[in-house]
């Protein structure tokens, strides 16, 4: 039986995107809450130390791993050379407190992060553009490998990854050093379809995101031609369970292809409006029994 580790992302207490959710709330109370709750590890944000003995010593105060964090990449403005230069101090960061896995987007021309922007605006790349970002993708996917870690490339709403056909043109067209990030909230908000993604990428699939979606919150953000920031806002997001997503499939066929590594839970809400704690251990729950009833073994 596979077994699965849970783990949150700081996103349902802070918001790196929208500084103004959250700000306020210290990086002890994201890490108490969140192992209150259940989870065993955490990803990055921006509130966390950045060099490897501070963080491994906020992190093992509350008994908790370091997942995994994000890192935004510009393959599409820099060489691979100088992107595998620019990446030395986070993935040494993810090296030296026990990450197997670096999150990796492609933000070049990105609008998720601009609130003044649509989401209809989002970047599409030329067929040079695909060309340059699948080879630089591969070359900076086989170096990280050589240092022991997997680059799980995260399919994104407001970026130049964000669609089924972008994803499967990615996966089609790169080797192993170019793992998958599944995003279920992602990938529903942009009209995909997880289980299909599952089943035809499972091998390449390292690192899980359970992100629940509110169905008519998204039908509202795209007809009335939002942003991804406003839709936060709006409650487009939640955790596993609470929203529209079903989770169960994809896990299940996960799970039957020997899937082992984190789930993630990643909530972009306001925490004014979704009280951090309660979402948390709704989450947990949520997710775990989700875990066992695709036939996960799930670490305490």
């Amino acid at each position: 039986m596979p077994t699965v580790t849970l783990g949150i992302n700081p996103l349902t207490w802070t918001n790196d995107d929208l500084p103004s959710l959250g700000g306020a709330t210290p990086l002890e109370t994201c890490l108490k809450e969140g192992r209150e709750a259940g989870f065993s590890g955490f990803e990055l944000g921006n509130k966390f130390p950045r060099t490897p003995d501070a963080l491994s010593q906020v992190l093992s105060a509350h008994d908790l791993a370091l997942v995994s964090g994000w890192y935004s990449a510009r393959l599409l403005e820099r060489t691979p050379e100088e992107e595998i230069d620019a990446i030395q101090d986070h993935m040494n960061l993810l090296k030296e407190c026990g990450a197997k896995v670096m999150v990796l987007c492609e933000v070049t021309h990105c609008v998720h992060g601009d609130q003044e922007r649509p989401l209809s605006q989002r970047p599409h790349l030329s067929e040079q553009e695909w060309q340059r970002l699948l080879s630089g993708l591969e070359v900076v996917g086989d170096y990280l490998k050589s240092q022991g870690i997997q680059l799980v490339y995260h399919h994104h709403l407001g970026t130049v990854i964000e669609s089924q056909a972008d994803v499967e043109r990615l996966m089609d067209n790169t080797g192993e050093g170019v793992g998958l990030l599944l995003d279920f909230g992602h990938l529903r908000g942009a009209g995909g379809d997880p289980l299909a993604i599952a089943k035809r990428y499972s091998h390449r699939i390292h690192h899980v995101h359970c992100k629940d979606l509110r169905f008519p919150v998204l039908d509202a953000v795209r007809n009335r031609d939002k942003s991804f920031l406003n839709g936060v806002l709006d409650g487009l997001f939640t955790v596993p369970g609470d929203g529209n997503v079903d989770f169960l499939p994809a896990l299940t066929h996960l799970c039957e292809q020997g899937y082992q590594g984190w789930l993630v839970v990643e909530a972009e809400q306001d925490p004014e409006v979704a009280h951090p704690l309660t979402y948390a251990r709704l989450g947990y729950r949520n997710l775990r029994q989700l875990a066992e009833q695709a036939g996960f073994d799930v670490a305490s």
